[in-house]
């Protein structure tokens, strides 16, 4: 018949819809390791912060979202996006007497709006915590007295996972998703991508994708596949 050959060969594919994953941001669900202990210690141990202002500093995806969630539930905090602080009202903000700033970058905050909800906390005693991919240390602020606040700031700095986090986190991820993997695929996952949680978060995504295009099973074949380019 015209075309057998190729039409036998090709696999089947089906649209994949972009549906929402639940990942739980909660306690019992955050996976702990030496990469993040120190930041982990530091939510514990909330109220007894050696300052009422602290950073959590790490790359993409390390962590930081999971812990600032379990600190805001324990504290009562508010969450507010660091690109926002120029639509909220500071009292409001500070309602609780605890605030979660996320995602502060250089040149990606109103460095007014951030100065003034500072010197409110500190006015009424309220706790903060921020969270960044880098320390202000080496950021550009215009603001010096905002610039010498922020770099005053104890940081606590989550670095990239170890290899026996790098796949406990591949495993929560596939969970997530609801696919069924064994060791032999994280094994060759943790071994081929990036040392990071995005990387992880990215590569997971990519299976579940081609699984469900190809309607076949995620295993290492499939895996072996996707990231053979990235052999050593």
């Amino acid at each position: 018949m015209p075309g057998s050959a190729a039409s036998s060969d090709a696999r089947p594919r089906q649209l994949a819809l972009a549906l929402g994953h639940g990942e739980s941001l909660a306690r019992e669900d955050f996976l702990g390791g030496p990469s993040n202990a120190a930041a982990l210690a530091l939510v514990e141990s909330w109220p007894d912060w050696p300052a009422r202002v602290m950073l959590l500093v790490g790359p993409e995806g390390c962590g930081k979202s999971h812990l600032a969630a379990i600190w805001a539930a324990a504290a009562g905090a508010r969450v507010i996006a660091a690109r926002a602080l120029k639509e909220a009202d500071p009292p409001i903000a500070l309602a609780t007497g605890a605030l979660v700033i996320e995602d502060l970058s250089p040149g990606g905050i109103d460095e007014a709006a951030l100065f003034h909800l500072l010197n409110l906390a500190r006015e009424e005693g309220a706790f903060i915590l921020l969270t960044a991919q880098t320390a202000p240390a080496g950021w550009a602020i215009g603001l010096r007295d905002l610039a010498s606040r922020l770099r005053a700031l104890p940081v606590v700095t989550l670095a990239s996972p170890e290899d026996a986090l790098l796949r406990a986190v591949l495993v929560k991820l596939c969970a997530d998703r609801q696919l069924a993997v064994d060791e032999s695929v994280v094994g060759y996952l943790a071994t081929r991508i990036e040392r990071s949680f995005a990387a992880a978060r990215a590569a997971v995504i990519r299976l579940d994708r081609e699984a469900l295009q190809q309607k076949r099973a995620v295993n290492r074949v499939l895996a072996a596949e996707l990231f053979r380019d990235r052999d050593a």
